[in-house]
């Protein structure tokens, strides 16, 4: 039987504490609010994570999204792939061989995405 998720992004966390736990449950919810998007689901991008990420922060988090996100240790969207990664690494999620972290690297400023780009007008 397998542990628990909180179990499993617990430990996660302790032993790599760049990232609060929350962020590796924002991560999940991110992919997971991409592929509820999709019909019928299939394989996401980094790209397409890396998207949902923004999204979904800047709804839940509105003007705030880049000071929660980089609160929890999210810096970039290579972060995003860091954090997805130490979820292959544990069992968590999967990725096909062609998947890397460099899928996630350099794909939105935070800057630009969170401040310059904000949606001020909804």
């Amino acid at each position: 039987m397998e542990p628990p998720i909180e179990d499993v992004v617990g430990q996660i966390s302790r032993r790599h504490p760049k990232y609060a736990e929350k962020a590796f449950y924002f991560v999940l919810d991110a992919l997971h609010t991409r592929l509820h998007s999709l019909v019928p689901p299939r394989h996401v991008t980094g790209e397409e994570l890396a998207e949902s990420a923004r999204q979904v922060a800047i709804d839940r988090f509105g003007p705030l999204a880049r000071t929660v996100l980089e609160h929890w240790g999210i810096h970039s969207t290579a972060d995003i792939g860091e954090i997805v990664f130490l979820l292959v690494d544990h069992g968590v999620l999967t990725k096909q061989d062609s998947d890397s972290r460099e899928d996630f690297e350099g794909l939105y400023s935070f800057e630009q995405a969170f401040e310059a780009e904000y949606p001020w007008g909804r």
